[in-house]
């Protein structure tokens, strides 16, 4: 059996910098107080159980910070209203949002002003698309593919503007954007905010879903992107199997196939998949 490993496989620019800040406080810890962190700080159980094992406090609520302590905002960042409301009550601040979410929520907050609503592809119960609603002007629609928007009476009197979630498949937005585009009367912008590494991810996986027979998409089962990943590639016709650890391969259906592939999402950290292949190595 031969196996091909993504290159782009792993902490993506926004995950590997919130873990380095998280790390940072917890080295230096030069503010009195626990640490806590809004929600898990990235989308995978393993990391975040590490640093729940280092005394991180991960709670879902902000009423549970107490006052004077210090609060990791999560790179898939938090709603508007509830970050501005945190140093009020005598909390510490310190922000761990992926630069890309950020860059796409001040895109979103400039393009509504005008009175524009919000188009959103993304999942609605998703922590970073809670975020990008909060920094909308005005009205939003929330919906998840071509189908469901179809399902929503857009008015001509009304201005649009087309956003998605930083971890959405370009290609499906492109193909929103190109409907939108051709309804009469529909004034609707596109914003682009996907991010490049969720492009580059995808389209490496689209290649080598052609080349391999088999592939292993390795990360957290609550991870929107990773998950985005095994989609892309089961479009393709290559059968993809989604696990988070080595010990969830099916090995017996591995070994049936020639060449098989291995990526993962951008909250996967480099053990994992090391592990993974190191399995593969030895069939």
């Amino acid at each position: 059996m031969e196996f091909v490993r993504a290159r782009s496989a792993g902490f993506c620019m926004g995950v590997s910098l919130a873990l380095r800040k998280l790390d940072k406080i917890i080295e230096e810890k030069d503010i009195p107080g626990d640490i806590y962190i809004l929600g898990p700080i990235i989308h995978n159980p393993q990391v975040v159980q590490e640093y729940t094992d280092k005394g991180i406090i991960i709670v879902e609520s902000p009423e549970e910070i107490p006052a004077g302590s210090i609060v990791v905002i999560r790179a898939h960042g938090i709603t508007r209203q509830i970050q501005s409301t945190l140093p009020e009550r005598g909390i510490h601040v310190i922000d761990a949002t992926c630069p890309k979410v950020k860059e796409a929520c001040l895109l979103i907050d400039r393009n509504t002003r005008d009175g524009r609503t919000l188009l959103l592809l993304g999942e609605e119960a998703h922590p970073e698309v809670k975020c990008l609603l909060s920094y909308a002007a005005g009205e939003s629609i929330v919906f998840d593919s071509l189908e469901t928007l179809k399902t929503h009476a857009l008015d001509p009197a009304k201005k649009y503007c087309l956003s998605a979630q930083t971890t959405q498949d370009r290609m499906v937005f492109d193909e929103i954007s190109d409907y939108l585009q051709g309804l009469d009367g529909i004034d609707c912008k596109p914003l682009n905010t996907i991010c490049d590494a969720t492009r580059k991810r995808q389209g490496e996986a689209i290649r080598l879903a052609d080349e391999v027979d088999f592939f292993i998409v390795a990360g957290g089962y609550n991870s929107s992107n990773t998950r985005r990943l095994a989609q892309v590639i089961e479009a393709c016709g290559t059968h993809a199997v989604h696990v988070e650890t080595a010990d969830e391969l099916p090995l017996e259906k591995i070994r049936q196939y020639g060449k098989v592939g291995l990526t993962a999402g951008a909250s996967t950290p480099k053990n994992i998949i090391d592990d993974i292949q190191s399995v593969l190595e030895k069939l």
